[in-house]
């Protein structure tokens, strides 16, 4: 994209997210919006107790509606691994960019019963994936953030690289990356929706 066009963002929050006006995502929302782009950033159903395909077709129903020039998902946290199952099926939804923004680790998600469901790579597709070729994300320009000290994330970057074709980005000391973590505002995300230079790039 090129820098101040008009474009659009499918926005996907977390588990047990209410979309504080703490959050980051909040933020950017208001953010993109008054730079006059066309954002959706729904309340996904039932924060607390996620189902993967709900949370699927609300998605997907969101992103239907975008059709203002570079079509962009910024997704955080149980999000980011629902667009990772979404990538693994046979739709293979395609947008212009994608950043996904600390994807819990398959053993920890599966460890949390809410969540369990989430949890990418599935458990009986690990040795196949440990093997498969990376997974594509939807986009030609995609990324992958993860912060230190996540404890969704021990390993950081390196617990998510292996299995995805996308950029990977360590922020150091941001933990899962929500407000606790100090992200409401996050200058560096707006910079990568606009197009600018970002996450050292």
């Amino acid at each position: 994209m090129h820098a101040g066009e008009p474009s659009s963002f499918l926005i996907l929050h977390g588990y047990e997210n209410r979309r504080p006006a703490s959050h980051w995502q909040r933020w950017l929302s208001l953010e993109l919006t008054a730079r006059g782009h066309d954002v959706r950033y729904p309340q996904l159903p039932d924060p607390d107790q996620p189902d993967l395909e709900r949370w699927r077709d609300v998605a997907l129903a969101n992103l239907a509606t975008l059709t203002e020039g570079t079509i962009a998902v910024i997704a955080h946290s149980a999000s980011a691994l629902l667009w990772l199952h979404e990538q693994s099926s046979g739709s293979r939804v395609q947008v212009d960019r994608v950043a996904l923004v600390a994807p819990p680790e398959a053993s920890i998600a599966r460890e949390l019963e809410a969540v369990s469901a989430f949890a990418w790579p599935p458990e009986q597709g690990q040795a196949v994936q440990d093997h498969a070729p990376r997974l594509h994300l939807g986009a030609d320009d995609a990324i992958v953030v993860v912060g230190t000290g996540d404890e969704f994330a021990p390993h950081g970057a390196a617990g998510i690289a292996p299995f995805v074709d996308a950029r990977t980005v360590e922020l150091e000391g941001a933990g899962h990356i929500t407000p606790a973590s100090g992200f409401g505002p996050w200058p560096e995300m707006l910079a990568w929706c606009q197009g600018l230079p970002a996450f050292g790039a």
